[in-house]
């Protein structure tokens, strides 16, 4: 199987239609990789400007992001007071380095939602979360933008070239978003207050100036 019969139609949607695949793709939470694969098959030639594209997936991702951390951010009403309680040492740890968490997130290949929840979770600053997101998003775009431009998709072929149907990728894609929605669920679930007391002992006292509402 040939790299680009992934998305075959990668070279007509044009940039409306990369906004709104990247739009509503970062909007389904652990599932970044057939972006990805959109991203790095529009960059190679010279049909479309690299930097238009790699704006233009950061700041769509990264709006989608923002509307997954203010459903988390309020979403944290309807969990129970022992949930709440049991993910307060979290929410002090995610708080502290939520910046760093954030761009590292969104400038990595990494399922970033499985840290966007807990920092909405923990309330942190939505203004200071989504410059993080976009700067992070913005690096994360252009260096799949300028390699796959510069160095082509030959890179990545021979990894599918043994692979007949692309049905298998997409599969592989949702089960991989599935586990990751189990994980956040059991993130819900962990003890933070054992697991963090002894590495970070000082996420166990509320601080009085940044207390939780």
């Amino acid at each position: 199987m040939d790299f680009t019969d992934l998305f075959p139609f990668a070279s007509e949607i044009g940039y409306f239609g990369l906004g709104i695949a990247s739009f509503f793709g970062s909007l389904i939470p652990f599932v970044p990789v057939p972006i990805i694969i959109l991203l790095v098959t529009m960059s190679v030639g010279d049909q479309f400007n690299i930097h238009a594209l790699a704006i233009l997936a950061a700041i769509t991702a990264t709006i989608a992001k923002q509307i997954i951390f203010y459903i988390s951010y309020t979403g944290r009403r309807i969990m129970n007071e022992t949930t709440r309680k049991r993910m307060k040492p979290f929410e002090r740890l995610a708080k502290k380095y939520g910046a760093i968490a954030a761009f590292v997130a969104a400038a990595t290949p990494i399922p970033d939602d499985l840290v966007y929840i807990p920092l909405g979770l923990a309330k942190y600053n939505p203004k200071k979360f989504f410059v993080a997101t976009l700067l992070g998003k913005i690096v994360l775009s252009y260096t799949i933008v300028l390699t796959s431009h510069f160095l082509g998709i030959s890179l990545l072929e021979p990894f599918i070239a043994d692979i007949e149907d692309p049905t298998a990728i997409y599969m592989g894609i949702i089960v991989f978003g599935a586990v990751l929605t189990v994980l956040v669920i059991l993130l819900l679930r962990l003890d933070w207050a054992r697991i963090l007391g002894k590495v970070a002992p000082w996420t166990l006292y509320e601080d009085e100036n940044n207390s939780d509402p």
